[in-house]
């Protein structure tokens, strides 16, 4: 597949997820959509799913490899999918993100800015998704 269809099926993949469209994402995907590839502005597509509440979608993206602690970047979509989700109080979201690996601890900004908890906390309180959070970071204590 050449760069410009790579470029094309990437800008459906965004305009799926952002319609809602989960089986024109499934589409997608199969027909080699790269889950991990931003859009102009920098944003992944599972960062996009993630801040808008789409937990099918990030699932979807997910179980096609789409790292679940990769950074967005650029205006307005930087940071982190969990942080997203936490954000928004997104609890299927945050625990679509969770089954998949996504580390409840981890600090978006390269480290210097805030965990999923955080945001959850300060942003909301979504409480829902702030126990969810608690509850991760207990489980992942116990595993180490």
């Amino acid at each position: 597949m050449n760069q410009r269809q790579r470029k094309k099926l990437s800008r459906r993949l965004f305009d799926a997820i952002v319609t809602g469209d989960a089986t024109g994402v499934q589409t997608l995907l199969r027909a080699g959509a790269d889950p991990q590839r931003a859009d102009a502005e920098g944003a992944t597509p599972l960062y996009r799913a993630s801040v808008s509440g789409k937990a099918d979608m990030a699932r979807l993206l997910l179980q096609a490899g789409a790292a679940p602690d990769a950074e967005s970047g650029g205006p307005g979509s930087e940071g982190t999918p969990l942080c997203a989700a936490a954000c928004w109080g997104h609890t299927e979201t945050v625990r679509a993100l969770l089954a998949y690996g996504a580390d409840p601890r981890l600090r978006e900004d390269q480290g210097a800015g805030r965990t999923p908890l955080e945001w959850a906390v300060d942003a909301g309180p979504h409480t829902e998704t702030a126990d969810l959070l608690i509850a991760a970071q207990a489980k992942s204590d116990t595993a180490t």
